[in-house]
């Protein structure tokens, strides 16, 4: 259902002067820009569900709007933003893409398998298999969740330990916004969850990717590290949640899954081998280890952590990007439902490096991809598509959209 309240909401804000200009002429203020993005991000929201388009993607598409209305005061930002979490928590636990796949200890049982996979073509490009009948009204796949409780953090597990800290991530966003202390006690619960599969095969620490236990890879073990790290400067065991990001960002290195160029691939290979896979540098694992890194300084103010992330940024900045300083990511132009979503969580960890240490390399980074994604990778509806350094390619969709809008945000920040 598009258009929904919450999306005549978004596309009912107080336009500025600059912001009524012909949606093709230039808008230089970067909040302008971010507003204007997130009326044309909100069209694609859908209020039956919960969701935007994908399971672990809607809860980046909802840390974006909680992202802007960190940095935004307008009013009508804080009243949108508040009721897009509330709504998602509420209605989105019905749609979860694979409801059974990590139930409590006590609850063990044997499942039928949903559809729901992910996994790696012949070229190291991610790709999702989605359920049967799911995103539909009703949902074809639920089995017994149509009444999932909202704050239940089994609620929101479906078997990738990865799309489950996503979510974990987002309701500490949603409670950075709101103060809503069930939004934090939700993350915390997510967290927990997917601590009770430490240690992976490898090194005698991290998580595997997913409940099949077969596959230990960056992403997840860096939403680990992360999510710890932002727990451990909201909740009230901090030491615990702090101790946990050590450990796990201590592992992490030693793992190897950092490169010579200070870049980090894909993930390990097989157990007991458990070497650096060398697959694509993604953008994402770029960006959301810098995001942890920033937090575990605030909690644990050591040299370590800042040095470890201002490596990993500066190296970033010159590798993954093109020559006229524009991330991209190796499966472009097009890159399918997944990678799709990867630069904009790259520009969201560049943007917490640069509030720790603002250095004016990581600056200059996010006001180039800001000016390029506005001025080479928009449509006349004020829709992102994936290639920042352009021209539009194909069509926009929330994941393309939302992505983009980091880049956006982070540029409010560094004006």
């Amino acid at each position: 259902m598009k258009f929904s309240l919450l999306s005549i909401l978004a596309l009912l804000l107080p336009l500025t002067a600059a912001q009524t200009q012909n949606a093709t002429a230039s808008v230089t203020d970067p909040t302008d820009r971010a507003e204007l993005a997130l009326t044309a991000l909100q069209t694609f929201y859908n209020e039956s569900t919960g969701l935007w388009l994908g399971w672990w993607q809607s809860a980046n598409a909802m840390t974006v709007v909680a992202n802007l209305a960190k940095v935004d005061s307008n009013p009508k930002i804080q009243s949108l933003a508040a009721q897009v979490f509330a709504n998602t928590v509420a209605k989105a636990p019905a749609h979860n893409i694979d409801p059974n796949a990590e139930p409590p200890l006590k609850k063990k049982r044997k499942r039928a398998m949903s559809g729901y996979d992910k996994g790696y073509d012949e070229n190291g490009i991610p790709f999702t298999t989605l359920p049967k009948g799911w995103g539909e009204i009703p949902s074809a796949h639920i089995r017994g969740r149509a009444n999932a409780p909202a704050f239940d953090p089994y609620s929101w597990l479906d078997g990738f330990y990865d799309d489950d800290l996503w979510w974990a991530l987002g309701y500490i966003a949603a409670y950075d916004v709101t103060k809503k202390a069930e939004y934090l006690t939700l993350s915390e619960g997510i967290f927990n969850a997917v601590a009770r599969v430490w240690p992976s095969s490898c090194g005698n620490g991290g998580i595997f990717w997913n409940s099949k236990k077969n596959v230990v890879n960056a992403i997840a073990n860096e939403l680990f590290f992360s999510t710890a790290a932002h727990l451990a400067n909201r909740a009230s065991d901090a030491n615990t949640y702090a101790n946990w990001a050590v450990k796990s960002i201590d592992w992490f290195v030693a793992t190897g899954m950092i490169n010579n160029a200070s870049l980090i691939n894909d993930g390990l290979t097989s157990a007991p081998d458990c070497k650096n896979n060398g697959l694509p540098t993604w953008s994402y694992n770029q960006g959301v280890i810098l995001g942890g890194l920033a937090e575990l300084y605030k909690a644990r103010p050591n040299s370590t952590y800042m040095n470890l992330a201002n490596r990993l940024a500066k190296a970033s900045i010159e590798g993954i990007a093109n020559k006229a300083g524009v991330i991209q990511d190796p499966c472009g132009p097009l890159c399918g439902a997944d990678a799709s979503q990867f630069k904009g969580i790259y520009m969201r960890g560049l943007q917490a490096v640069y509030a720790m240490n603002p250095d004016p390399s990581y600056a200059a980074s996010i006001k180039t991809n800001a000016d390029s994604v506005w001025a080479n990778d928009r449509n006349a509806k004020n829709q992102l598509s994936i290639q920042w350094a352009g021209p539009f390619i194909g069509t926009a969709n929330s994941t393309t959209q939302s992505s983009a809008m980091e880049a956006l945000i982070a540029a409010i920040v560094v004006k």
